[in-house]
């Protein structure tokens, strides 16, 4: 039987990603900007913080289960930003243009070798608002980040983005293949592995 959850983001390319990863997986996944629900200020100190914010104001609005991402882009160099602030790095909330010209500047003159990075994500599924032992998944993605953007597919910081063992950026990968490397991709197998393992 299909089960209804509202996904707590108003972001379209993680929409689209999430649609793709969750085609088969028996969830009926609704994005909250249907169901009238607005973004909630993101006040949490970790990526899992935000998650449960954004999962619980979801749920609480909805009555329905919710699944909510935190993610986001980690620099080793500039002691992990733009980490929680990814999506308004540049100062405006989504501005990807704007915000990967400021990641660039900011890594003006650094070399390959001190680039290195990785996109965080951390998945949080309430079964209700006062679910107090959500379902909590975390995947990371390694890499390094190039000097020019590449790539026209993705969004964010994936143009920027060259994945460990990989000579294509994550904006020239094609979609089913990022979908699998991912850090989303990687957060969501191991989600389906959990709720596997409480429906045997």
């Amino acid at each position: 039987m299909t089960q209804r959850i509202v996904l707590a983001s108003s972001n379209r390319g993680k929409l689209a990603e999430f649609s793709n990863l969750l085609a088969d997986s028996g969830l009926d996944v609704v994005a909250q900007g249907e169901l009238g629900v607005e973004d909630i200020e993101e006040t949490g100190l970790s990526f899992v913080e935000n998650a449960l914010l954004k999962a619980r104001h979801a749920a609480r609005v909805t009555g329905l289960p919710a699944l909510a991402d935190d993610s986001g882009l980690c620099v080793a160099c500039l002691h992990g930003a733009p980490g929680l602030h990814s999506a308004r790095y540049a100062g405006m909330h989504g501005d990807n243009p704007a915000n990967n010209a400021r990641l660039l500047r900011e890594l003006h003159g650094v070399p390959a070798e001190r680039r290195n990075a990785f996109f965080i994500c951390v998945l949080v599924l309430l079964r209700h608002a006062g679910d107090p032992a959500p379902l909590i998944a975390e995947g990371r993605w390694h890499g390094h980040v190039l000097t020019a953007p590449r790539g026209a597919g993705g969004f964010g910081y994936d143009p920027l983005f060259l994945p460990d063992g990989h000579s294509l950026s994550a904006a020239e990968l094609d979609p089913a293949l990022k979908n699998r490397l991912s850090h989303r991709g990687q957060a969501l197998a191991q989600l389906r592995t959990k709720l596997a393992a409480q429906a045997a």
